[in-house]
């Protein structure tokens, strides 16, 4: 009897605990808590499962049932997993090489993360295409999934299906590694008419606030408030739907206005949106809507108008190149005096780039959807201020001021729209950069000639700087913290090796005399 006891005894927390890794490996909306937090040593356990956490599962399975919610299996996307490895590499560059070829610009990233939040207004099914192989959509995608979004991933296209969201509330441990996870808040208000959205993390380059969100939202009539450090918004009334309003931005946001915009897309009667941020990010984002059916004018200017839809139907969306992307290449032109040319861009998104590379000296041809770069002999100086789009952006400012820091004379850079973004400066002047900073102001003087260093990416722009300040160095310069570049550059280290790079992302530590000489060095012929 004793025998027969321990046998179903053990038998049970077995059964349960495997049912609980499958569950918690297959069925994330349940938010089932992962191996790594469900040991629990105070009950019986099987591989680190306790047994109590076998009776909860069991118990949430039957209740969803019960209630007749649908239980639907994670979608296997490998490319949407963010890269773990990445804090523990370091990318290896052999200075001084000159480049040439043709570069391919990705999808842009700040694009296709709100267009992906923008999906959740949609109950049908949206195929979106030159999505960005990144961690920040890899992460996008698991905020998607954990609200109950069915998210498929093939290629530079996803397919997202929000017609059976689960759940209005994101998870903490998501949400505080991305700050565009915030953007969902609009879409679920304007879905099911209420929200719980944690407050966002991301790069530290400042205090970014949320308030502007938070203010357009209650104009529209939903009720907020923050309770540690979640944001709660719920619609009062019986149908829960948001209500038009005017709405004045105090500052230009990026993110308020494509907050507003997508919750407004569904509210009843209009909507105006004064001040309202103009970069193209933010028409992407409204020609996606409209492309579901979203009555939405005068994206691109100040005032944005949008008359309340009461249902989006299915898209075919194809996001815009990134133009981040596209600057930093033609910086990696420009530093190591190459000609090289960029395709499926939009030159209009580069109008502020393009004319102080012009300014510089270089020459910049562009043919339809296509740029190229004839760098001149040498690089002048030149004064930037970062602005609100169509002003010079502050994600262009990290990777210029790399390329200052080898131009004749004296340059000036201020920072507006981040506080905490200069943060680079160091790293550079590690690298032998003179550049001197007082509060929001830089100060840099040209020199002669950078030489490689370890350094340190600070945050996403930051990685990008120093990867340009690393083809330029003369020897060897070590980048860590690339978790930072994996979240904006796809296959970065890959195209610039197809212009004749050399660089290599290795494990932590390794010796760079490990790898082979580099190929054909022109010192002579690079005066950077």
């Amino acid at each position: 009897m004793d025998s027969l006891g321990r046998d179903k005894g053990r038998k049970k927390p077995e059964m349960l605990c495997q049912t609980w890794i499958v569950f918690s490996d297959e069925y994330p909306e349940m938010g089932i808590p992962n191996r790594a937090t469900a040991n629990d040593t105070r009950s019986p356990n099987y591989n680190g499962i306790s047994f109590s956490l076998g009776i909860s599962l069991m118990y949430k399975v039957t209740k969803r049932i019960m209630e007749g919610k649908p239980i639907t299996p994670a979608q296997n996307s490998s490319n949407l997993s963010a890269s773990p490895e990445s804090d523990q590499q370091v990318l290896q560059i052999w200075g001084r090489q000159p480049l040439k070829g043709h570069v391919k610009i990705s999808g842009a990233k700040n694009s296709a993360l709100v267009v992906m939040a923008g999906a959740l207004l949609c109950p049908d099914d949206c195929h979106i295409r030159n999505v960005p192989a990144l961690v920040d959509v890899a992460r996008m995608g698991q905020i998607l999934s954990a609200v109950g979004v069915k998210v498929q991933q093939n290629g530079d296209t996803l397919d997202i299906n929000a017609s059976n969201l689960l759940d209005a509330q994101a998870p903490y441990e998501l949400v505080s590694q991305l700050r565009a996870s915030f953007f969902i808040i609009g879409p679920l208000l304007a879905r099911l008419g209420f929200a719980k959205v944690p407050l966002p993390g991301g790069c530290a380059i400042g205090a970014r606030p949320v308030e502007l969100h938070v203010r357009g939202l209650q104009a529209l009539g939903a009720e907020v408030h923050i309770d540690h450090g979640t944001v709660n918004a719920y619609v009062k009334g019986p149908n829960r739907r948001l209500k038009g309003a005017k709405i004045y931005l105090d500052y230009p946001s990026v993110g308020a206005t494509e907050t507003l915009m997508m919750a407004a897309t569904l509210a009843e009667g209009e909507t105006v949106i004064e001040n309202a941020a103009q970069e193209p990010e933010v028409v992407d984002l409204a020609n996606f809507c409209r492309a579901m059916g979203a009555k939405i004018q005068g994206a691109g200017t100040n005032t944005i108008v949008i008359s309340g839809v009461e249902k989006l139907h299915a898209v075919d969306y194809a996001i815009i190149p990134d133009r981040i992307e596209a600057g930093t290449f033609l910086l990696a032109g420009a530093i190591t005096h190459s000609e090289i040319s960029l395709s499926s861009v939009i030159p209009d998104h580069l109008t502020a780039v393009i004319a102080k590379l012009q300014t510089m000296g270089a020459k910049i041809i562009v043919e339809s959807d296509i740029v190229r770069i004839v760098p001149g002999k040498i690089h002048t100086a030149t004064d930037i201020e970062t602005l609100p789009y169509p002003g010079f952006s502050t994600d262009m400012q990290a990777p210029f001021m790399a390329l200052l820091t080898l131009s004749e004379g004296d340059s000036l850079i201020k920072e507006t729209v981040f506080e905490n973004r200069l943060r680079h400066v160091a790293e550079l002047n590690r690298m032998g950069a003179d550049i001197r900073v007082k509060g929001n102001v830089a100060v840099v003087r040209g020199v002669p000639m950078l030489s490689g260093a370890p350094v340190v990416a600070t945050d996403l722009r930051a990685s990008a700087a120093l990867v340009i300040a690393g083809l330029a160095a003369d020897g060897v310069t070590t980048i860590s913290s690339l978790q930072h570049l994996d979240r904006g550059y796809e296959q970065l280290e890959m195209k610039l090796q197809k212009l004749g790079a050399k660089l290599r992302r290795v494990k932590e530590g390794t010796d760079p005399a490990t790898a082979e000489a580099p190929v054909n060095p022109v010192r002579s012929s690079l005066n950077c």
